[in-house]
């Protein structure tokens, strides 16, 4: 720091304000010190510097190996959004969404001083996991459904994305609509399938048995086959955009035209969901959203003091929107709701 405030003719301690970014320095001795850091190749020791203020500016990512939409792109929602926060990150994953490599990846991140963490949880065992990380780090979970014994959580309100693709089918004259669910022990399939549930209930329509699955297409293409086997089958609800597509391949093997004869929406909104055939009425998830709130929430428990008024949300939803395209339309008149 000295060698810069030499070459940039200014004290110190103007060099450490403006590496701290503060506002009491002109512009013009501000340019002129980010100069001689470059001329020197200045770099600030962040291990020192840790020590000294016992922040890293450093937040921990936990994701886990895999290739599907969802996590992927909350991974880089997240990621985003720490780095416009000015907060390096460092990413621990994990093969197994088990408790014992949830608490490995806590204590690897830990070991690297940082300021907290922010997991992928598409299941309860990582929300129950990061609530046995050590008191001191504050720990938010995306993805999972909120409990009182578990890790604060950020999440899409899945239930809500559910009931309107499943009201946009209603509302189309469709006399029920089917479900080509996710996998069972994922809260966001339990969360769809319970909000489409509820919204026939409410609308009085037939709730048809859910057909399982994984979230590919191969599994869409699987379900979508049995789905086309049932001639009372109008409209169909897919738990994710992937599932959808199998669902479409084998509609349309089957003879069965996307929307004349059954009507499709998914739930995602990939990029390339416009471009199905025919392109995909979704239900959008925003993960540039979910990657602020769910550092702003990480941020308010660690800075939330015990005498502070009240205390930090312990789950937080955002909220999708339905998306419109041409793969869903009205029900055929022999088969609309009475």
């Amino acid at each position: 720091m000295r060698d810069v405030a030499k070459l940039a003719g200014v004290s110190h301690q103007t060099v450490s304000r403006v590496l701290n970014n503060h506002p009491n320095v002109r512009e013009e001795t501000r340019a002129r010190v980010l100069d001689a850091m470059r001329s020197l190749n200045y770099r600030r020791n962040l291990a020192a510097r840790t020590l000294v203020t016992r922040q890293s500016d450093t937040l921990g990512i936990i994701g886990f190996e895999t290739t599907l939409f969802g996590p992927a792109s909350m991974l880089h929602g997240i990621e985003s959004a720490a780095r416009d926060a000015g907060y390096m990150v460092s990413i621990a994953s994990v093969r197994d969404l088990d408790r014992r490599q949830v608490l490995e990846a806590v204590d690897r991140l830990t070991q690297h001083s940082v300021d907290g963490v922010i997991a992928i949880a598409p299941k309860q065992s990582v929300t129950h996991a990061l609530a046995q990380a050590p008191p001191s780090l504050q720990c938010v979970a995306v993805g999972g459904a909120g409990e009182s014994d578990a890790a604060p959580t950020v999440s899409i309100d899945n239930a809500l994305g559910a009931r309107l693709a499943t009201q946009h089918l209603l509302d189309l004259g469709h006399a029920t609509v089917h479900h080509a669910a996710g996998p069972p022990d994922w809260p966001e399939s339990a969360e769809r399938i319970e909000g489409w549930r509820r919204t026939l209930y409410a609308a009085g329509a037939v709730v048809p048995p859910v057909e399982h699955g994984w979230w590919d297409a191969e599994s869409g293409y699987e379900q979508g086959h049995a789905l086309a086997r049932d001639p009372s089958v109008t409209a169909v609800f897919c738990s994710n955009d992937r599932i959808a597509l199998g669902v479409l391949r084998a509609l349309h093997e089957a003879g069965k035209r996307v929307p004349d004869d059954v009507s499709v929406v998914g739930f995602d909104d990939m990029p390339d969901s416009g471009f199905f055939v025919p392109p995909l009425t979704t239900v959008h998830q925003d993960f540039g959203e979910l990657g602020r709130r769910s550092l702003a929430l990480l941020l308010e428990h660690m800075t939330h003091t015990p005498a502070a008024e009240l205390p930090p949300p312990n789950h937080v939803l955002v909220s999708p929107q339905l998306v419109v395209r041409a793969s869903s339309g009205p029900a055929r008149p022999d088969c609309t709701r009475t």
